[in-house]
């Protein structure tokens, strides 16, 4: 695998840090993605990856463990060392790299319908996104994407895939929440494994995208639990310093309460 390094500096829409969608996708939940793919015969080694909203490169380096090549760009930069360029995946004028077999991404929530609709016009094989899976609801959403452009396969994980903004957690690491009723008191504190409420599917496109009866090419493949066995280590960084036990407070009694 390489990764094009290749200056992309390209016009941005003028947009605030903190109004970007910043949830790292965990690891193991795009080798999912990767595995079923394989299973549709797709020669992943053969083939080019273009992750157009990178963040910190979680998603980035898990595509280029199958990927021949794989291109990294952000509206923003968070630090990725593999990132390409600051590129607005968004932009009409956008100039995209030659040969990108498949586009795959978690994107900003809001814009989601947006990154499909552009993957769909540049990818030569396919597009997958990491959505909520009530992504798919609504009269809108329906109207503009998925009536003339229906997914090729909606993949709903079983298991809850742990997203937390702005940071990467293990879900078996304990991390320590403060009491909301009353956060400055730490013995109301404890500590507890990261969770979410939300629940999220892969949706993926195949080219060409033809405006057919959704009931003829959609079809929904539940990705079993397997968070575990697609877990390998080095995928979480440490927890960060406003997540741990505070000073003075023993861990072991907090851990008591799991």
């Amino acid at each position: 695998m390489s990764q094009n390094r290749s200056s992309a500096v390209m016009q941005q829409r003028a947009e605030p840090t903190d109004s970007l969608d910043d949830f790292p996708t965990p690891p193991w939940a795009t080798r999912a993605l990767l595995a079923f793919l394989k299973q549709m015969n797709q020669p992943l080694h053969l083939q080019r990856a273009w992750e157009p909203a990178c963040n910190r490169g979680q998603m980035a380096r898990v595509l280029g463990e199958e990927f021949a090549e794989v291109w990294a760009t952000d509206v923003h930069d968070y630090g990725y060392e593999g990132m390409a360029g600051r590129v607005d995946f968004l932009m009409p004028d956008l100039e995209p790299p030659v040969g990108i077999d498949w586009i795959i991404t978690n994107p900003p929530f809001r814009l989601g319908p947006q990154f499909i609709l552009r993957a769909l016009e540049l990818a030569e094989v396919g597009m997958a996104v990491l959505v909520r899976t009530s992504f798919d609801e609504g009269t809108a959403r329906y109207q503009a994407l998925f009536r003339d452009r229906p997914e090729t396969w909606a993949l709903p994980f079983v298991e809850r895939v742990v997203m937390w903004q702005g940071v990467l957690l293990d879900p078996d690491v304990p991390v320590w929440r403060p009491s909301k009723d009353d956060p400055l008191d730490l013995t109301k504190g404890k500590m507890e494994k990261p969770s979410s409420a939300t629940s999220y599917q892969w949706l993926v496109w195949l080219k060409p995208a033809v405006a057919v009866d959704e009931s003829a090419t959609s079809f929904k493949r539940r990705i079993p639990p397997c968070r575990k066995a697609l877990t390998r280590p080095g995928d979480y960084p440490p927890v960060p310093a406003h997540l741990r036990a505070p000073a003075g407070l023993s861990p072991a009694p907090l851990l008591e309460e799991l």
